[in-house]
């Protein structure tokens, strides 16, 4: 299949927009494993969801004594004290759940030189990803500061690692990040969860700024091989949207009967999904970070041009780029005018003459002159 076809095939994609019943991921909470090595009696293994701050050793493990902050010490203020293990090892610092954001309680916990931080629920729950403050005074003073890994730990987990604590026992704790980041196919795979509303305030500027500054590194480390990247869109479950409320976006103005609804983000989602799968199929899945891009630039919320009508547009100009760029032996277009034929590049003064019966066709290049007059019109025309 051509490159123009396969293009056709994207703006397909595309109209097809009422094809609503497309699988959509689930947000998914990244664990790691943590193993009691110590005491021997209680050795066995637990999951723990890594929090999206900090920075977790991916790849590699951790080996750390464990320190129970305390009853009542939430690390909302600062601790004024070190804490150290009975042995020489890192310090792992249980901090119970409550209070104020996890990031802080993290931060307070690095702070009294902790190795690393593991976050007690104090609820009966699944494990969920512990996220960073969007609005807060202290945020900008302490979120880039986090070097330590942290990560949830259940309740039941918890009152365990307290129990032994409490005996006087030493618990030594593995902390492995090693399944953390899969690369069976020495590729480095990696997923956004992101969404196409520009009006959702400074979390999704933030975002967008990220895409736009990854972009270029996104597209040289996709085209040589070394990452596979997937994007994922999150929805919701609502009474007023896409088929039976089953897949939903928030109202971006928050008044259903002003502006734009949820199911305009919705279908926007799907048109940026689309173009990364059939992107992918041609193995060119990097086009999506062109499409969002162009598409955040041209098509904004706040400027009321966020439709279908402005998609399609985005998509047509990226197909012109492509068919500019070419395939094969006819080159990159460069040089104005340029003339294709039969896939063939010709560049220089073109000079025609056309008659009832045929034409004559001759190009004046860098090459010398080659001869087109040969062709007939009827060529072009069937």
């Amino acid at each position: 299949m051509s490159l123009v076809n396969k293009v056709a095939t994207l703006a397909l994609f595309i109209a097809l927009t009422t094809m609503i019943n497309v699988v959509f991921g689930r947000f998914i909470v990244e664990k790691s494993s943590i193993k009691i090595l110590r005491p021997v009696a209680m050795r066995s293994k637990y999951n723990a969801a890594i929090a999206n701050f900090g920075v977790p050793n991916y790849g590699g493990y951790m080996i750390g004594s464990v320190v129970y902050a305390g009853q009542g010490a939430f690390g909302c203020d600062s601790f004024g004290t070190t804490f150290k293990p009975k042995f020489p090892r890192p310090t792992i610092l249980i901090i119970d759940r409550g209070e104020c954001y996890f990031a802080l309680k993290v931060w307070n916990g690095q702070k009294s030189g902790a190795a690393a931080v593991l976050i007690a629920d104090i609820l009966d729950e699944p494990l969920i990803t512990m996220d960073s403050p969007e609005e807060s005074k202290e945020a900008d003073d302490f979120i880039e500061k986090l070097s330590i890994p942290s990560a949830l730990i259940n309740l039941s987990f918890a009152n365990t690692l307290k129990q032994a604590l409490k005996k006087g026992e030493e618990v030594v704790l593995k902390i492995d990040w090693s399944k953390s980041l899969p690369h069976p196919d020495e590729r480095v795979e990696y997923e956004l969860w992101t969404n196409t509303n520009d009006e959702c305030g400074a979390r999704c500027d933030e975002q967008m700024n990220f895409v736009k500054n990854f972009k270029g590194h996104a597209q040289i480390l996709e085209k040589g091989g070394y990452s596979l990247f997937t994007p994922h869109y999150i929805t919701s479950f609502c009474q007023r949207c896409i088929n039976q409320g089953r897949y939903c976006a928030p109202d971006p103005e928050k008044d259903f009967g002003d502006g734009y609804d949820g199911k305009d983000i919705v279908f926007e989602n799907l048109r940026q999904l689309c173009v990364h799968r059939v992107g992918k199929e041609i193995n060119r899945s990097w086009v999506w970070w062109d499409y969002v891009t162009d598409f955040h630039i041209r098509c904004s919320m706040k400027e009321k041009k966020y439709s279908k009508e402005c998609a399609e547009s985005v998509v047509e100009s990226l197909a012109e780029q492509a068919r500019q760029v070419g395939q094969g032996d006819r080159g990159v277009v460069t040089i104005l005018p340029t003339l294709i034929i039969n896939n063939a590049q010709y560049r220089g003064k073109p000079e025609a003459k056309c008659g009832i019966k045929g034409y004559m066709f001759r190009l004046q290049g860098e090459n010398g002159t080659q001869d087109l007059s040969k062709w007939r019109l009827n060529h072009f025309l069937k």
